[in-house]
């Protein structure tokens, strides 16, 4: 599909808010800490990874090249930190996100159960910089037939071990009846992330997944 290219006004409105997130969140561990870090667990990559990437692909997934209306939902942002166990921040890690839409329907060819989104992007990947940190502007997640909202994360490179991990909402009711989520046991506090009022422009909600890999 051909796409209408943004004007340089709205790509560089888009790159400095997303630029302009707050900082990250504190990485939980210093030269001095007597223990290493607990692992990020691992969770079900599902079947839903896009067949094959949308051409906009960027970490703002409520706004999507060529279309003048944003996605329909909660604007949340995602930040935090990728680290090792040591807690020493890992470059160049390829950070990949994908969730329903606000209907509760991946963009994806197999999942035909509710009305698609089309303005929302549905998947985007962001590469690590030096401090270890990533951004995404999406929406919050939303209940799809048979679990509780989440995010898909996928997250590959810089030495480290692949990780397919999924995000969960702090206080969401319907974790208590998801097995996916049930069957992290204590290490679902790991991914579960408290989300706040949002203290950037354009958003609802903001909130801090800090994530940590093994060393590949």
């Amino acid at each position: 599909m051909n796409k209408r290219v943004p004007t340089t006004a709205t790509t560089h409105s888009r790159r400095g808010l997303l630029g302009g997130l707050g900082l990250l969140a504190g990485l939980g561990c210093t030269g001095n800490a007597a223990a290493l870090l607990a692992l990020t667990p691992v969770q079900t990559r599902g079947p839903f990874y896009p067949a094959s990437l949308p051409l906009d692909s960027d970490n703002d997934l409520v706004h999507v090249a060529g279309h003048e209306r944003t996605a329909s939902g909660d604007v949340t942002d995602i930040s935090g930190s990728v680290t090792d166990a040591s807690g020493n921040p890992l470059a160049g890690v390829r950070v990949e996100i994908w969730q329903c839409d606000a209907n509760g329907r991946y963009h994806h060819p197999r999942d035909t159960h509710a009305r698609l989104d089309p303005d929302f992007q549905g998947y985007g990947q962001y590469l690590t910089g030096k401090d270890g940190g990533y951004r995404f502007r999406t929406i919050r997640p939303v209940p799809y037939p048979g679990r509780t909202p989440h995010v898909h994360f996928a997250l590959s490179g810089a030495g480290a071990k692949p990780l397919v991990t999924q995000m969960y909402v702090h206080g969401e009711p319907l974790n208590r009846r998801d097995a996916l989520f049930r069957s992290l046991g204590d290490s679902a506090e790991r991914v579960l992330v408290r989300l706040r009022n949002a203290s950037q422009p354009g958003a609802r909600y903001e909130g801090t997944f800090n994530i940590v890999l093994a060393s590949g």
